[in-house]
């Protein structure tokens, strides 16, 4: 049965080359009202889990959560989904530093920058910053990585690190890390210290 995981699926194919009508098809099937467009998994854990936290299945509501591999994607994706193509409605995240690749992409489709909501150096950072240093390293050690991240913090790359640079550092020291504490982090949030971008994102969809 085709769902919204389909269609990403199938977009995703698309962008790297294949056929669009099987994104076509399923676009007007489902049907999906509006594409959130996210960097990579971690950012997509991320804004799964407050949806989940705010009682919300974004995917039944016609949202569609995709993970781009990589910034540099975005302007293929939004050509194939923006008013150049599905004519879908878009959002996002972006990083402060991409903002203007971000802008010329987005232009270069037709398709609004209004929606996208900036990070100031990404995701994590964000809410790194939101729980503070203290919280996030008692979440490190709930989740048993403190040891991981004592070896870490010995490394001499790391001395003269601000400690919130460090943890942002350790978050992706490991495959799969990142995209564990998208969750983690955002389900320890407290309900007033959502960082904006995210808040502005799911308020948005």
């Amino acid at each position: 049965m085709a769902d919204m995981g389909s269609f990403r699926d199938a977009v995703t194919a698309w962008a790297a080359g294949g056929p669009g009508e099987p994104a076509r098809e399923l676009a007007g099937r489902l049907p999906v009202r509006m594409v959130v467009l996210l960097e990579g998994p971690s950012d997509v854990a991320a804004v799964d889990a407050l949806a989940e936290r705010r009682g919300r299945n974004l995917a039944a509501e016609g949202v569609c959560v995709l993970p781009m591999g990589g910034a540099m994607s975005v302007g293929r994706f939004a050509a194939l989904l923006g008013p150049t193509g599905l004519g879908l409605p878009l959002t996002g995240l972006c990083d402060e530093r991409e903002r203007p690749y971000y802008a010329r992409a987005l232009d270069g489709a037709g398709a609004t920058q209004h929606g996208f909501f900036v990070c100031a150096a990404d995701l994590e950072d964000e809410l790194i910053r939101a729980l503070g240093v203290p919280r996030v390293k008692e979440l490190v050690e709930e989740e048993g990585d403190l040891r991981a991240l004592q070896t870490f913090l010995r490394q001499p790359a790391q001395q003269g690190r601000a400690a919130q640079q460090q943890l942002r550092r350790f978050l992706g020291t490991k495959k799969g890390r990142k995209i564990h504490y998208g969750r983690v982090l955002v389900e320890a949030l407290d309900a007033d210290r959502v960082p904006a971008p995210l808040e502005g994102l799911l308020s948005g969809v």
